[in-house]
């Protein structure tokens, strides 16, 4: 893996994209309307295909429930100890709903390597430059929308990435 472009057995080429959101609800309507605009721009910059994959994964409050309860230990204010105790309540049964999850974003693009020319070599550096062009369009124009975008180039994380969203669609291909 180089530049985190990962060559598939199908001469396919991939490179995965984190997108760290913004929280739009938390925005003024004329921030709003400066992020839909840049999301637009964004659309009609990338004429290539993009595959979008959202995980989610339930998070452990037990840890966060531990240290609230070391607070409320080393309180001495009455008041501050009640509105902890009905804090911890609440993150229990959030996390008895399961509702209490994090969410991972990518953006997943390719390239594949066609048969044209006899120097295998020249083709897969065109790829990979085209990759990584496609990559910085996309960093550009989601930056602008105040996201934070980087490139997975760590072999592991890549695997990680894989792995779950391919067990997570022959999961749902089983239902």
């Amino acid at each position: 893996m180089e530049n985190g472009i990962i060559e598939l057995k199908n001469k396919k080429f991939i490179k995965i994209i984190k997108i760290i959101p913004i929280n739009y609800n938390l925005k003024s309507d004329l921030e709003k309307k400066a992020i839909l605009n840049s999301y637009k721009i964004f659309l009609k910059t990338c004429n290539f295909d993009i595959q979008i994959l959202i995980q989610s994964n339930k998070e452990d409050l037990s840890k966060h429930i531990l240290k609230i309860k070391e607070n409320i230990k080393n309180t001495k204010n009455k008041n501050l100890e009640k509105i902890s105790i009905d804090y911890i309540k609440y993150i229990e049964k959030i996390n008895l709903s399961k509702k209490s999850s994090s969410k991972s974003f990518y953006l997943i693009i390719q390239n594949e390597m066609k048969k044209i020319e006899n120097n295998k070599k020249y083709n897969i550096e065109i790829i990979k430059n085209d990759l990584q062009e496609k990559y910085f369009k996309i960093k550009e124009c989601l930056l602008r929308c105040g996201n934070l975008v980087t490139e997975i180039s760590d072999v592991d994380e890549c695997n990680k990435i894989i792995y779950s969203f391919i067990n997570t669609r022959k999961y749902l291909n089983n239902m």
